[in-house]
């Protein structure tokens, strides 16, 4: 008997292999596939040379910046009293630069009254910025009217605790 289960281990570790071995080959066409088409595209080959760039065509237009005034808020909340230094820039169409020049005090009480409502304890999440910077964005947009603000870039955020 022992010759016998040997035999049929020995048939075990062979259709292991035969398993294995075009698995194995599946995986090494797939990573060889899967590089050259990286070549490809980050080469050029396949796109164009500035097709592969994000942003391309967003740099191409005419743009300028409206600063925002630096603001210094006070946050109320439960876990105590924090600071929280603010400044941004605005994004606008360089044709409607004039006009959101003018509109600088209405985009600056925008932002305060915003920062104001945000609870102090949603400022620490790791997303933050990122939420605060849309829903800034947001309220610029609808505030400009159509067209004008493309983007806000959030330059300054301190949050301090106070004793």
């Amino acid at each position: 008997m022992s010759q016998l289960e040997n035999t049929d281990a020995k048939t075990d570790v062979q259709k292991k292999k035969h398993r294995i071995l075009p698995l194995l080959a599946y995986v090494i066409v797939a990573l060889g596939l899967g590089g050259g088409s990286f070549y490809a595209v980050y080469s050029g080959l396949i796109m164009g040379a500035d097709d592969h760039v994000p942003g391309a065509a967003a740099l191409d237009m005419d743009f300028a910046y409206v600063p925002l005034e630096n603001m210094t808020l006070s946050l109320v909340s439960p876990s105590g009293t924090r600071l929280l230094r603010f400044s941004g820039q605005i994004e606008v169409a360089s044709n409607s630069e004039q006009e959101m020049q003018r509109m600088q005090p209405r985009f600056t009480d925008i932002v305060n009254t915003y920062l104001h409502a945000v609870d102090p304890a949603d400022l620490e999440a790791p997303a933050a910025l990122i939420r605060l910077r849309s829903q800034i964005l947001r309220r610029l947009q609808t505030v400009a009217g159509e067209g004008h603000v493309r983007d806000f870039l959030i330059t300054e955020f301190i949050l301090k605790q106070l004793n």
